[in-house]
């Protein structure tokens, strides 16, 4: 194992980074958890929407960078014309990185002083790529076939081969992740057998409590 964690790792509290590729399931681990094991779940995906939402730094630079076309008419951000720009460049894509995953950062680390509960879990799917394993204390990477994190990807995001393959390319690939950690869940299957992995890896700790 690869990871080397920060200052989280001297902590009593337990802190879980879920993580994985994009459309791999993760949405449906930190759920379960959610509601089998009350586990307070910390997503960065809400935060980064935080980060954007009307009024704030980010969205200004963000219609500053694109034009105010980059807006839907409620002045929301128009995410899916944002995902067409940044998925097919890397450098907008490390541009606009730069401009939420400050963000995105500080507030976990403020949730996280918040919440005496002995686990939490932080639902970061970059967690990687925008090197936050030291917020955390042991990283589970959810994964699947390519197949059907394409398949998967397509029929939620609504959108066609070439782009969800745009969208997996532009991540860390699941290999080298599962390469960084000593947990992975296996979420090729059904529900059953995918929380089955679950209780494994949570309760895998000795003397565990929630």
């Amino acid at each position: 194992m690869s990871v080397l964690f920060g200052e989280a790792n001297e902590m009593a509290q337990r802190i879980i980074g879920l993580t994985g590729g994009i459309a791999t399931g993760k949405s449906s681990v930190a759920s379960y958890l959610e509601k089998q094991y009350e586990l307070p779940i910390l997503d960065a995906d809400v935060y980064a929407r935080n980060a954007v939402k009307p009024g704030s730094v980010a969205l200004a630079n963000i219609a500053q960078r694109y034009g105010t076309e980059i807006l839907l008419a409620d002045g929301t951000l128009d995410r899916k014309q944002l995902g067409n720009i940044i998925f097919n460049d890397q450098a907008e894509r490390a541009w606009l990185e730069g401009q939420i995953h400050p963000y995105v950062r500080e507030q976990i680390l403020a949730d996280q002083q918040q919440l005496p509960n002995p686990t939490i879990v932080v639902v970061v799917p970059l967690l990687f790529e925008a090197k936050m394993t030291d917020l955390v204390t042991e990283i589970w990477v959810v994964v699947c076939s390519d197949e059907q994190q394409r398949q998967r990807l397509m029929k939620r995001d609504s959108i066609s081969q070439y782009q969800a393959e745009a969208r997996v390319a532009s991540q860390m690939s699941l290999s080298e992740k599962i390469s960084q950690t000593n947990t992975f869940i296996d979420n090729n299957h059904d529900l059953t057998y995918l929380y089955a992995q679950v209780d494994r890896a949570l309760h895998r700790v000795s003397g565990a409590h929630f």
